[in-house]
């Protein structure tokens, strides 16, 4: 992998094939001959885009809004990856396009080729900017300083150039290596510019006036090199397995980190430089303690990508799920120890719910079953039988003495969980059961549906006491407020609702969003409304006045909210959110507890939204779950990580 990495999008290549994601995660680009592009929750081919050939490299820019490939074609061309559109044709270069970035605010898009040249472009407009001449061999990587203000480009000819990339002067040769250069890595200061190359050094290079300032020597060829944040130390990732970690100032070599297997291709430091990750070819992320240079734990129990993790709801357990694998897994996340592993289903895995009181665990599948659990045993304690089709969503009542699932088949269904005994068939919906939810005092269950409409039902009786009509779209998720007197429903028509709950009414419709609302929550007092939706919002509501009193960008789409009692935060699938606390009034809040605003974006991890760790691609997230102090990341691989945050 070329290391010239953005943050905001990493492109893996192998065996001819080249994928990238969108900085949203929404989309995946793969490349053979032509690009695709790929719904990754789904595997769905969404388009095809034709017209380029021989393509070497895609990459998306920060904003997710442009797609560029560079190809054999010695084109470069930038496409709307939301429709699919060809939006221009770069044309230039004189020799197959090997690698194309773009610049951090998304303002520069920078190519580099077998024609030995590197190009600018602007890619709002698709205009050529300049071309930069210098380098004598094939260019492999292009990188640009953090504040955009400098390109440096690698190449086959054993140098290292930098540039203006407002003017494309070449600003200095940088000369020295015995090798191809494979990487090059500012600072976070821009002060210093590191360079990785197959010559097995490291080169630390003053990029004002482009003095070698040391050399680092390795036993094998260099692959990656990273700055801390506080940019004392460098961490260089080597084809001998190690990660060698420096004192940026004086070169002095600090520690050897062996364990890997494999090559070590990527390296980065958390913000505070207590926390160095290394990505390596053995597929596996590694999270060592600087301070005491522990390779801490690295879970793996499922065979293929995580779909579902959910915690307890005392915290001491986590549960995971694979579609693929068809297995239930059971974590101690206090100390990262897989407890048990529950097969019993014969299909993929679509829901997991805990019980409210944590002594049962249900798991609904494409086999049409739902599994009961003790927990404690992992002893599967009984069958559920009677849908038609895959069970899609699961939801205990408050008090533990029922279960609710929706299906494929149209219909919800009432269990009691200590029998199995099915207790009533809940019929009326016209399409697939999506969500099923009760109100926190027990007395009504909503479900909601690809039907567009949400249906409330006395769990008691199985009677259907109102349909909700008004959506203009299938269902996402609906919420119950505390009281149990409003119910709030999401929809892929880009709106959330507010229901009175005994009558049916519509009280308001909250409009903003501009795609899916995935999640919404009511607060302690139902004065306030969260809404979490694929644009990358987050949007906090007055209820009632319909008023969007704050928005959050948080750069990744959210599963789940629930306003904390522990300050003005809303807890989400992936980390804590602050609002500003003027909205949240004087209702009552727990305190105790020591705050740790900490939230995992796709490619980064931040503390009150600024960005503190970087992660490695096989290191992100396919799932997620926050509770207390704790989050867990599933990933791709099937591996677990889980992150204590500490205040």
């Amino acid at each position: 992998m070329r290391s010239s990495w953005n943050p905001e999008v990493q492109t893996i290549s192998g065996r001819g094939v080249t994928v990238a994601f969108s900085h949203d995660s929404q989309l995946l680009a793969s490349v053979a001959e032509t690009v695709r592009l790929w719904n990754p929750a789904t595997g769905e081919e969404v388009r095809k885009l034709e017209g380029h050939s021989g393509v070497n490299d895609v990459v998306f820019s920060h904003d997710s809004r442009l797609l560029a490939s560079a190809a054999d074609d010695e084109t470069v061309r930038l496409w709307n990856p939301a429709t699919g559109e060809e939006l221009r044709k770069l044309e230039g270069h004189k020799g197959a396009v090997k690698s194309v970035a773009f610049s951090y605010d998304s303002q520069l898009l920078a190519s580099a080729s077998r024609d030995k040249s590197v190009r600018l472009w602007n890619p709002a407009t698709g205009e050529e900017l300049r071309e930069l001449k210098g380098h004598i061999d094939i260019v492999n990587a292009v990188a640009f300083s953090h504040d955009s203000q400098l390109l440096a480009s690698a190449a086959d000819d054993e140098t290292v150039r930098l540039w203006n990339p407002a003017t494309g002067e070449e600003l200095r040769k940088l000369e020295g290596h015995k090798g191809a250069v494979e990487s090059v890595a500012f600072s976070y200061d821009s002060q210093l510019l590191a360079s990785a190359s197959r010559d097995e050094s490291v080169r630390l290079w003053n990029p004002a006036t482009g003095e070698e300032l040391r050399k680092l020597d390795h036993g094998l060829a260099v692959l990656a090199v990273a700055f801390s944040h506080d940019d004392q130390l460098l961490a260089s990732a080597s084809k001998d397995r190690t990660v060698t970690l420096w004192n940026s100032a004086t070169g002095e070599e600090l520690r050897k980190l062996e364990g890997h297997s494999r090559p070590v291709e990527s390296v980065a430091f958390s913000y505070d430089g207590q926390l160095l990750a290394s990505a390596s070819r053995d597929s596996t992320v590694r999270l060592w303690d600087l301070a005491t240079v522990e390779n801490l734990p690295t879970l793996g129990v499922h065979t293929d990508e995580l779909s579902i993790i959910t915690f307890s709801h005392d915290s001491q357990l986590l549960a995971s799920a694979s579609r693929k694998d068809r297995n239930v897994g059971l974590w101690n996340p206090a100390i990262g120890d897989e407890l048990y592993k529950l097969a019993g289903h014969d299909r993929e895995i679509l829901a997991v719910a805990f019980s409210h009181d944590d002594q049962l665990l249900a798991s609904g599948s494409l086999d049409r079953t739902t599994s009961l659990w003790n927990p404690a045993t992992g002893e599967e304690l009984r069958k559920l039988k009677g849908h038609a089709s895959w069970v899609i969503a699961l939801a205990f009542s408050h008090d533990s003495q029922l279960l609710a699932s929706g299906s494929r088949d149209y219909t919800a269904r009432l269990w009691n969980p200590a029998t199995g005994e099915e207790l009533r068939k809940l019929e009326g919906h016209t399409r697939r059961v999506l969500a099923v939810e009760f109100s926190h005092d027990d007395q009504l269950l909503a479900s909601a549906s690809e039907d567009w409409t949400v249906r409330l039902w006395n769990p008691a009786t199985g009677e259907e006491l109102h349909k909700l009509e008004g959506h203009t779209d299938r269902l996402s998720a609906i919420g119950f407020s505390p009281d149990s007197q409003m119910l709030a429903s999401a929809s892929e028509d880009m709106t959330v609702r507010l229901w009175n709950s005994a009558t049916g009414e519509e009280l308001r419709e909250l409009k903003g969003h501009t795609s899916r609302v995935n999640a919404v929550a009511l607060s302690h007092d139902s004065r306030l409304l969260a809404s979490a939706a694929d644009d990358q919002t987050v949007r906090l509501w007055n209820t009632e006045t319909g008023e969007e009193l704050s928005r959050l960008l948080i750069d990744v789409a959210i599963r789940t909210l629930l306003f904390s009692t522990y300050g003005p935060y809303v807890e989400t699938d992936r980390g804590l959110l602050r609002f500003p606390a003027t909205y949240f009034g004087t209702f009552p809040l727990q305190s105790g507890r020591p705050i740790c605003d900490m939230f995992v974006k796709w490619d980064w991890v931040t503390r009150d939204m600024e960005n503190v760790l970087w992660l490695p691609l096989e290191y992100r997230s396919t799932c997620s779950a926050f509770q207390g102090n704790m989050l867990a990341l599933g990933h791709k691989s099937g591996r677990i990580t889980f992150l204590e945050l500490v205040p």
